[in-house]
């Protein structure tokens, strides 16, 4: 178990991960799983609360025979066969709410989430493509796509929520900004944040905050932009998320991530993502003293080459801070060829 270490810079109590098949008590009631994920992030952190005679699970993985597996051992295993009274999903992304279905209807688990995140993840299910809509080909072409890359992708059947996300059943029970959730020994204050995803939850208790993917060690939170919502302005959403957050940090909260290690620092934290991202912003306006695409502006965002397998959500986020820049007047756009947008410091 940690030892509480109080103090303003950022610290790691634990070196390495629970092996696949174990979990971790992080804090007394408190259990850390880590499960696979087929990506360049792969993996994904999952959190469970003893609760009573059972458990309550904090996010689930994607779906899948092996995911289903290696939940099959971890029921049978670790988790002891005791019932899982509840799974809390904080947002809709499908690492997140993969198997949040699959625990209902075969456990008897109850969903607790946003209403956001189950109408966005309960249609998004639904909605199967068995070829590119033609918004999206729009969105990837006004965002300057490489030709090559576009054609690849164009000519391959579209990812489907579907295909990493069990069904899931009707009825869920809702979560709400300032709800307090008991589980276990402790109370969690429910505080919502935007960005990443709409409504995405973060639980706060004294000691433990659970953070999913609003903050994160190490790496920032994708902040993308889709053709569902091509005006989106996710880095301002996020960026008012951190400044909301920041004021309920304490140097002795155990901060449990969506993904990569467990942490003290909260607010140090959130004060190093504002900075990055405001930092971010100033190379791109340098940037665009001459005109670009989203796809032209990896480099000042990122500052290092990105590979095939970023390449998806290295454009979306380029997308979201250029709407963030055109949302607060700092840079224009117009159409170039193939109808890409074009955008310019004001």
């Amino acid at each position: 178990m940690a030892t509480k270490a109080p103090m303003s810079q950022i610290t790691f109590p634990y070196d390495t991960p629970p092996e696949q098949g174990h979990m971790t008590e992080v804090a007394p009631g408190i259990h850390w799983i880590r499960l696979p994920l087929p990506m360049k992030l792969d993996h994904v952190n999952i959190y469970a609360l003893e609760d009573g005679e059972g458990w309550t699970l904090v996010d689930t993985g994607f779906n899948s025979a092996r995911g289903r597996e290696i939940w099959a051992d971890l029921l049978a295993g670790p988790l002891q066969g005791k019932p899982v009274h509840r799974v809390i999903v904080t947002h809709h992304h499908p690492d997140h709410v993969g198997m949040a279905g699959w625990l209902q209807s075969a456990h008897g688990a109850g969903l607790w989430t946003t209403r956001t995140a189950w109408l966005f993840a309960r249609m998004l299910t639904l909605d199967v493509q068995a070829v590119w809509p033609q918004e999206t080909l729009l969105f990837y072409r006004r965002a300057g796509m490489d030709r090559a890359f576009y054609d690849k992708r164009r000519a391959e059947r579209p990812f489907n929520f579907a295909d990493v996300v069990a069904p899931m059943p009707l009825g869920f029970h809702r979560i709400s900004e300032g709800d307090v959730l008991r589980i276990g020994a402790r109370d969690f204050t429910v505080r919502l944040g935007h960005g990443h995803a709409p409504d995405h939850i973060t639980l706060w208790s004294k000691d433990v905050v659970i953070a999913g993917d609003q903050v994160i060690p190490g790496i920032s939170s994708n902040l993308g932009v889709y053709a569902t919502e091509p005006e989106a302005d996710p880095v301002g959403e996020w960026l008012q998320s951190c400044e909301k957050l920041r004021p309920f940090a304490r140097p002795d909260h155990l901060v449990l991530p969506g993904h990569k290690l467990p942490f003290y620092g909260l607010e140090t934290r959130l004060n190093q993502l504002i900075d990055n991202h405001h930092t971010a912003l100033n190379r791109l306006i340098a940037h665009l003293e001459t005109p670009h695409t989203a796809a032209q502006c990896f480099q000042p965002l990122f500052r290092r080459k990105i590979s095939d397998g970023e390449y998806g959500l290295a454009l979306v986020e380029a997308v979201g801070h250029l709407n963030h820049l055109h949302r607060i007047g700092q840079v224009t756009r117009r159409r170039g060829e193939n109808d890409a947008w074009l955008w310019q410091r004001r």
